[in-house]
């Protein structure tokens, strides 16, 4: 299986890296009290750094919304899923607990600022691309049991024609929904540089100890940028 992101997009950005994990053989779990632990310290931490009126100025999110708009996406209508997330936190809302590698992972996109994306392999088949849509391209919204089409010319990210994740990183398919029983996962995280010291490094480094220590699978790392626009997984 191969994993590419088209030309266009390191053109409305060339300093955009994608960070993929693939996770296999993870033994995931109802959420645990170290999970949810961590998930709401880093809510309660957010609350203390940052005000509401500050999330669309915060670092990284800032990025995703000018390649939105870059890409035709209005972010004000379709914010970026971290967007809605931490404004949500910031007005004082918990998150719900839905699973132990579900909640992890939103704690460290909490923690990093990060986009961070995850998606059960067992439904993917095709090849994967971040790319603009074509015609026949189809999405499963979250919950539903039909298919709608998504129109031409739409940033996607996609396995074949059938799109994973709407809008780039607006909303993504019930396709792919990690649950207690996902195994093998594919990790997409979205940064802007990628040194040792950078949010999406430490997102990634956090991932793969969760994965290794917390949910005893194993890991593969890649970074995607404008250099390296693909990888064979």
């Amino acid at each position: 299986m191969r994993y590419t992101v088209d030309a266009s997009v390191f053109d409305m950005n060339p300093n955009i890296k994608f960070g993929i994990l693939i996770g296999k053989n993870i033994k995931n779990s109802e959420t645990m009290t170290d999970d949810e632990g961590r998930l709401r310290d880093a809510e309660k931490r957010m609350r203390e750094t940052f005000q509401v009126d500050q999330v669309r100025e915060l670092s990284n999110v800032s990025f995703y919304r000018e390649i939105m708009t870059k890409a035709g996406i209005n972010p004000n209508k379709f914010p970026p899923s971290v967007e809605a997330m931490f404004k949500r936190i910031l007005k004082g809302g918990d998150l719900p607990v839905i699973n132990a590698l579900v909640d992890v992972c939103n704690a460290v996109s909490i923690e990093q600022i990060i986009s961070l994306g995850a998606h059960d392999l067992n439904d993917i088949h095709k090849d994967l691309e971040v790319r603009f849509s074509k015609n026949g391209d189809i999405f499963l919204p979250f919950g539903a049991t039909e298919y709608e089409n998504v129109d031409k010319g739409e940033l996607v990210f996609t396995s074949g024609n059938i799109v994973q994740t709407r809008k780039w990183i607006w909303r993504q398919s019930e396709l792919g929904k990690t649950t207690i029983y996902s195994k093998d996962i594919f990790f997409q995280l979205v940064g802007f540089d990628d040194n040792k010291e950078s949010t999406l490094n430490k997102a990634m480094e956090d991932i793969e100890s969760l994965i290794v220590d917390r949910f005893q699978g194993s890991c593969e790392k890649y970074i995607v940028d404008v250099n390296n626009t693909y990888i064979d997984l």
